[in-house]
């Protein structure tokens, strides 16, 4: 057992993006990455061998909130953990519950003790603290877990946004100290990485960094982004995140994004994204391709009997039609569902493949700057 490593292999040179390696005691993890989201310990739609064989995907998130209602830990404990529940045998990283807490704002109640939240699924009420926190994804088994942490939503003013990122940060002592106290349950090393806050604010998001950095985690994350605040907004935080947090630590930009985004943001050093666009958006008929975005649902689609993407190394993509796709979608088939899925998450994984390779090559800015021009084209 040991705990997580980062070797950074390559350096762009005209932009801080950077080619690494994650190891962890499920195994090495390939950066930049892009990591598919299976909230209650699935992707949607999409099987494990998919995303073993097809999608190539190198780890998986699962989600506290949702996993802590339903199976529930002492399902999982008795499992052996969500590895050996769900039979993925690759990287799991758990997010703490902290942003699906935020969305449940008519319900929850936030005070120093941790946040009060009605169930979504029966009305139950619940408590998080830290420390319950901690002991949750401990319970799940993933190989990287997150701090507990208190999102505030786009726009919010100085003062809430100073308080919460306060808040976040002795939330994060709590954690921190739980974390130690406690043994991990399933003979592999978890490792604990803190979520950098404070809203839009520079000084507040130095102050955060800074705070986050001392504490000499494996790897940092960046949370309370794309929640309301424009684009640019969000890369210019994100700059200024990835220069003050450790260059020998992973960092990770939760819940971003586009493939637009996410190439941006790798030229400004991050190394981890999460994001259920590319499975949601597939559920909804809206393809990422390698020639720019399809809305598959339209009429131009019906005949046309050419692969989804001939281009992409995924079968799927190459062995079904567009006009068969978009049949399924129109008869409400479900296969449909899976189809979308797994090409865009292939599409996502592929992304951050070719990122890795032009990092590698020294031609990152060039390729970057002529990709999202392709990557925003509504075909």
């Amino acid at each position: 057992m040991a705990r997580l490593s980062f070797q950074v292999q390559h350096t762009d040179s005209t932009t801080s993006a950077r080619a690494g390696v994650i190891t962890t005691d499920h195994g090495q993890i390939e950066t930049p990455i892009f990591m598919p989201v299976g909230t209650v310990g699935s992707v949607k739609a999409v099987a494990q061998q998919q995303l073993l064989n097809d999608v190539k995907a190198q780890i998986i998130l699962g989600n506290t909130y949702h996993l802590y209602l339903r199976p529930g830990t002492d399902v999982l404990e008795q499992a052996g953990g969500l590895h050996r529940f769900n039979h993925w045998e690759r990287p799991i990283l758990t997010d703490s519950g902290g942003y699906q807490v935020f969305s449940l704002a008519g319900t929850r109640k936030i005070k120093e003790e941790g946040v009060t939240f009605q169930s979504h699924i029966d009305g139950s009420k619940h408590l998080f603290t830290p420390e319950r926190v901690m002991d949750i994804q401990r319970s799940i088994g993933g190989d990287i877990i997150m701090a507990f942490d208190e999102c505030p939503p786009g726009g919010s003013e100085y003062g809430y946004a100073r308080k919460s990122m306060e808040l976040t940060h002795r939330w994060l002592d709590r954690c921190v100290a739980q974390f130690n106290a406690t043994p991990d349950k399933y003979g592999y090393t978890q490792n604990l990485f803190p979520i950098v806050q404070g809203a839009t604010y520079k000084d507040l998001r130095k102050q955060s960094c800074e705070y986050i950095a001392s504490k000499d985690a494996p790897g940092n994350a960046i949370g309370g982004l794309s929640v309301g605040e424009p684009e640019p907004v969000m890369y210019e935080i994100c700059d200024w995140c990835c220069q003050l947090l450790p260059k020998d630590k992973p960092r990770y930009l939760m819940g971003v994004g586009t493939p637009w985004n996410i190439l941006e943001c790798i030229g400004m050093g991050v190394d981890m994204f999460d994001c259920v666009m590319p499975t949601r958006n597939g559920r909804n008929a809206m393809l990422f391709t390698t020639q720019g975005v399809i809305n598959i649902d339209n009429k131009k689609w019906e005949y046309d009997f050419s692969p989804i993407d001939e281009e992409l190394p995924c079968e799927m993509s190459r062995y079904y039609s567009k006009a068969y796709l978009r049949h399924l979608f129109k008869a409400g088939e479900i296969l449909a569902l899976t189809i979308a899925s797994v090409h865009n998450l292939c599409f996502y994984l592929w992304l951050v493949g070719e990122a890795r390779k032009h990092i590698i090559a020294g031609d990152y800015a060039t390729w970057k700057n002529e990709m999202i021009i392709k990557l925003k084209t509504r075909l």
